[in-house]
């Protein structure tokens, strides 16, 4: 099997990132680490692809742009559309290119990402997601390649750079929103928790509801594998029980339109009988009818940050890893209501 990079960078007592700027002799390893490196690299028997880090060193100043695997979902959500387009902005200020990357399958992404590495293609790469145990992210970091996330690391933390929202604190605020309505039958619907915005905002809506003296009802938590759904059985469920919620916290504004359009085969009323509040505050929650209160996540301000960080990191390499994290606010619209006292 062959030596990899985190191997080398392990002996060397360095980070994999060291060990890959070491290979591109970048000035910015002292030649005192240079040295170490090169001495662990020629005891394993490491051998670096010198093609891919002199094309690199010659600046192609492209950043790749990673969706996250899907065959259809990934193509239809407006926040990855608008993130890409604040990344498409700040890159284009700097004379930076940007090429999307995505496919059905985590194979078919790391095809492509190891194809543009060995080229010299790329400088960086964007995530615009960050999930649980994802073998893209494994890839990236144990080649020492530079990558940037959206969304908060779940492994290498120390070292990764990342741009995120405070998922917690948004769910939890969304929550409080509906409680200050007069709501205690209060429901969550998301997506899969593997994806650690999702899994951050239904905590978010666990603690508002215990600081609130409220039961966290499992019967009232639905989690879903796609936003848009042809069988909408478990949504049917969460509305049909003896006693329902009377307003629903949902992680998406694709799956609540998707709630809206339940509700109304059934008979509901939104927000008469059913209130509910979303995220992301893209187009979709102002087509619906009526249109949803939504928690805007400054998509197009995740993409910039992203897009700026890794253009830092790029031209300024001994940088450490940064995180930041982007602000939120509810828009109040139609969906919602006060309840009776």
């Amino acid at each position: 099997m062959a030596v990899t990079i985190k191997e080398v960078a392990a002996l060397a007592g360095v980070s994999p990132s060291t060990v890959s700027r070491t290979c591109k002799d970048n000035p910015s390893i002292s030649r005192e680490t240079k040295d170490k490196v090169r001495r662990a690299m020629a005891q394993l028997g490491y051998e670096p692809n010198f093609q891919a880090s002199n094309l690199a060193s010659q600046n192609s100043r492209t950043i790749g742009i990673i969706l996250p695997v899907s065959d259809r979902d990934a193509y239809e959500n407006s926040f990855y559309l608008e993130t890409i387009r604040g990344i498409s902005q700040f890159c284009n200020r700097h004379q930076y290119i940007n090429t999307v990357i995505t496919g059905q399958n985590e194979e078919e992404i790391l095809q492509v990402v190891r194809t543009m590495t060995r080229s010299g293609q790329v400088d960086g790469f964007i995530l615009l997601y960050s999930r649980q145990q994802d073998p893209v992210i494994d890839y990236l970091y144990n080649e020492g390649l530079l990558y940037v996330l959206i969304g908060k690391a779940y492994q290498y933390t120390n070292q990764t750079i990342y741009i995120d929202n405070d998922n917690i604190l948004a769910g939890q605020e969304a929550t409080e929103y509906l409680i200050g309505l007069g709501h205690q039958r209060i429901g969550y619907i998301g997506s899969d928790l593997s994806y650690l915005y999702s899994a951050d905002r239904k905590t978010g809506y666990q603690t508002a509801l215990l600081r609130h003296n409220l039961p966290v009802n499992p019967d009232y938590c639905v989690q879903l594998d796609s936003p848009v759904l042809e069988d909408n059985a478990s949504l049917t469920a969460l509305l049909s029980q003896d006693n329902p919620p009377t307003a629903v916290l949902v992680s998406d504004d694709i799956m609540a339109m998707t709630l809206e359009r339940i509700c109304r085969e059934h008979g509901y009323s939104i927000p008469g009988d059913l209130s509910i509040i979303s995220f992301n505050n893209s187009l979709f929650a102002r087509l619906t009818s009526p249109q949803l209160t939504s928690v805007d996540v400054n998509s197009i301000q995740l993409g910039v940050e992203a897009a700026s960080q890794m253009i830092n990191h790029i031209e300024n390499p001994n940088l450490l890893a940064t995180k930041i994290i982007v602000p939120h606010h509810i828009i109040e619209r139609d969906s919602c209501r006060k309840l009776s006292d």
